[in-house]
């Protein structure tokens, strides 16, 4: 990699921009965090105490103002702005990471996407729990067949949060594009598409639980694969008693996955991949097991080791597709096929129907 890192500006310094993409970024070799964008005057000053030397500005326009200054632009920002902010950087000659979802629609990626190929700019989309513990070790155990053929993967992402927090991630209103379906459903929907390939149809339940909710905290997505495997993923606010992270069953054998990889809980209290001397890891007693014809909770099968979760890879791979012309470590095609799915699931759930795509 070249020795002058690549200047970042970054668009939002709340949850995303501030526990996610901004550690993340300034620990990455070939990377330096050079701008911070939020009208928020309490985020600048925490931008500029937590990454001293930082410039933080008010708006996007005095970022692109500064194009010829930077080398690439992460949009951290509400999902409202995705589209319109990712389509300004990249007339401004600049690649861009966006957080997920890319898009409200499929047909707004692809059009992003066509965007970027015009210009010969990168446009990627930080899709980080492919980088989840569990999800790597998952693809580790079906790529060396561990499990057979599979034939039902099950994945959730609950929690337990009774209690309406505000903002606009709970709004009704669709310009928003709030709601659990586009915020976890993203995550689990790109990992089945990733994991077992295209779908071909779609069936989904969505509901709104909470007093005073506006958009849905309670979402289950069947899907049936091209392949002939059937995942059922749930995302849930309202779950108060929380299933397997990963119930992976096959022809010889399954695997079964409790508790959440540990990288956002370690962002969120301040540690960094760069300081931390075990990164991603997790006690042997979240370790999941692989097995037949029993529990996991009565010691059926035999205990399998957690790989270490790497968010880090994600943007060590934005560096390297542009200082190196490495691959795009998550497309916006990849984006639109998952948005897609999100898209059917949402008819589904409104019309109580199956979608075939």
């Amino acid at each position: 990699m070249s020795a002058t890192p690549l200047r970042v500006g970054l668009v939002g310094y709340g949850l995303a921009g501030s526990v996610f993409h901004a550690p993340l970024i300034a620990t990455t070799e070939g990377l330096a965090l050079d701008t911070v964008v939020t009208s928020n005057p309490e985020r600048q000053r925490q931008a500029r105490a937590e990454h001293p030397g930082v410039r933080a500005v008010a708006g996007t326009d005095e970022l692109l103002a500064r194009a010829a200054d930077l080398d690439l632009v992460v949009i951290a920002s509400p999902n409202k702005t995705h589209v319109p902010l990712a389509t300004a950087a990249l007339k401004a000659g600049l690649p861009v990471v966006v957080d997920k979802p890319i898009a409200s629609t499929a047909a707004e990626a692809r059009e992003l996407a066509a965007l970027a190929e015009e210009r010969g700019l990168l446009l990627s989309v930080f899709q980080n729990r492919r980088w989840d513990n569990d999800f790597l070790t998952l693809r580790r155990l079906l790529a060396e067949g561990e499990l057979g053929d599979v034939w039902r993967f099950e994945s959730r992402f609950e929690r337990w949060r009774p209690q309406l927090k505000g903002g606009w991630r709970e709004s009704g209103d669709p310009a928003e594009i709030g709601g659990l379906l586009y915020d976890l459903g993203s995550h689990v929907v790109d990992q089945a598409l990733v994991l077992f390939g295209p779908v071909t149809q779609v069936y989904a339940e969505s509901d709104v639980r909470r007093p005073g909710a506006e958009t849905d905290d309670d979402t289950f997505i069947a899907l049936t694969h091209a392949s002939g495997v059937r995942s059922h993923l749930y995302a849930s606010a309202t779950t108060a008693q929380l299933g397997p992270r990963f119930r992976v069953l096959g022809s010889k054998a399954g695997y079964v996955k409790y508790g959440l990889d540990p990288q956002e809980a370690a962002l969120r209290e301040g540690q960094r991949p760069d300081s931390a001397a075990e990164w991603g890891t997790e006690p042997e007693s979240l370790w999941g097991r692989v097995g037949s014809g029993d529990s996991p909770l009565t010691g059926g099968g035999r205990v399998e080791p957690t790989l270490p979760g790497d968010y880090p890879a994600y943007y060590a791979a934005v560096a390297k597709a542009l200082l190196d012309g490495g691959p795009n470590p998550v497309t916006a095609l990849e984006a639109a096929a998952a948005l897609d799915v999100l898209e059917a699931a949402r008819r589904s759930a409104r019309d109580g129907v199956a979608v075939a795509l």
